[in-house]
């Protein structure tokens, strides 16, 4: 596979221009309902994305962090066309999907490589019959050479592990196929949801710098969830935090790391474990679960366990406001400094 092949359709096809972002994600919703009775009857509904709205650029990789059940593997699956969106739009280098662009062509633009690296693949099919099945079902030019070539790029001999099957390999080999799998539909955006949550440290070292290699060897945008901060620390350009199904802070990966807007991110980021003995946890940082997403709380909907919650917090939901002049570090949060204890409004009408 040459290496135009390889890249068309990705990163370097800038058919929306360089600064048009690759996707945008417009008020995304995604309720799921509760059945229950002999009618199968609707009783609740899970609120597992609720209006959220982002921006993947071109050639970026994006980090998703939050509690589990936040919304982030939900989100992702949206991305991919996998389940369908119950309101909102995504703008895919310009064009909407559904309407300006099928969901076919969606899918070939965008790839996904999922947490469980044995389950995601087909048992009954060997490695190279794997990562060439893709190309074969879009009649892409020499499938079997396309899988192979791919296999030598992410650092698996085909000579080797071509006709293996995915028992036979170890869970970094067998997510390394998985990579391949998802570059040979030549892919714009890749989307990691846990890609290297299950390998062991040393192999995930590895997979990371693999994958920094080949975004910039095939111009690759990427959304990479984790729930270790210190990954989405090395591999992110930007990070974007969810909480019950909405986004309370996004910003470079810098300014979120240095300089938490939100209670919420501060509370994450001040439960990361630390190498120094002498600085140990005293309190947990954040106590209890989080509310139930059947029934969020009303306002913001980390009022109920965050320690600088006022009157207005219950009542009316914060939007996503600029930080520090930085127009790229967003915070959902009526308290831009958590330390002063003041509101916004109350800040704004001080100065």
């Amino acid at each position: 596979m040459s290496k135009t092949e390889a890249s068309r359709g990705s990163g370097t096809d800038d058919r929306g221009g360089p600064q048009q972002p690759l996707v945008i994600a417009k008020n995304l919703k995604k309720h799921f309902p509760i059945r229950s009775g002999l009618l199968n009857r609707q009783t609740a509904t899970v609120h597992a994305v609720d209006g959220i709205s982002f921006e993947v650029k071109k050639g970026e990789t994006l980090g998703i962090v939050g509690e589990s059940g936040c919304g982030k593997s939900t989100t992702a699956r949206l991305l991919i066309g996998l389940i369908e969106l119950d309101d909102g739009n995504i703008i895919y280098d310009g064009d909407a999907v559904g309407s300006d662009i099928s969901m076919k062509d969606l899918r070939r633009g965008v790839q996904m490589v999922f947490q469980d690296s044995y389950a995601s693949l087909n048992p009954r099919l060997t490695i190279v019959d794997s990562i060439a099945f893709g190309p074969k079902i879009h009649n892409m030019k020499d499938p079997t050479g396309i899988a192979r070539d791919l296999m030598t790029r992410v650092g698996l001999d085909p000579e080797r592990f071509a006709n293996r099957y995915p028992h036979e390999l170890s869970g970094g080999q067998r997510q390394r196929v998985n990579i391949a799998r998802a570059l040979a539909m030549s892919p714009r955006l890749v989307i990691l949801d846990e890609a290297v949550s299950a390998l062991d440290k040393s192999v995930e070292a590895q997979v990371l710098n693999l994958l920094n290699d080949l975004r910039k060897e095939f111009g690759l945008t990427y959304v990479f969830i984790s729930h270790d901060l210190n990954v989405v620390r090395y591999i992110s350009d930007r990070v974007l935090v969810m909480y019950l199904g909405e986004v309370v802070e996004v910003g470079p990966a810098e300014a979120i790391y240095e300089n938490q807007a939100h209670p919420y991110t501060a509370s994450l980021f001040a439960a990361m474990p630390s190498m120094d003995p002498d600085n140990r946890t005293q309190e947990p940082p954040l106590a209890g679960d989080p509310p139930n997403p059947i029934n969020p709380p009303s306002g913001c909907r980390f009022h109920t366990r965050c320690k600088f919650a006022e009157t207005v917090c219950g009542t009316a939901k914060p939007r996503l406001s600029v930080i520090g002049g930085d127009q790229d570090h967003l915070a959902a949060c009526h308290i831009q400094d958590p330390a002063s204890g003041h509101s916004l409004a109350a800040r704004e009408a001080a100065e």
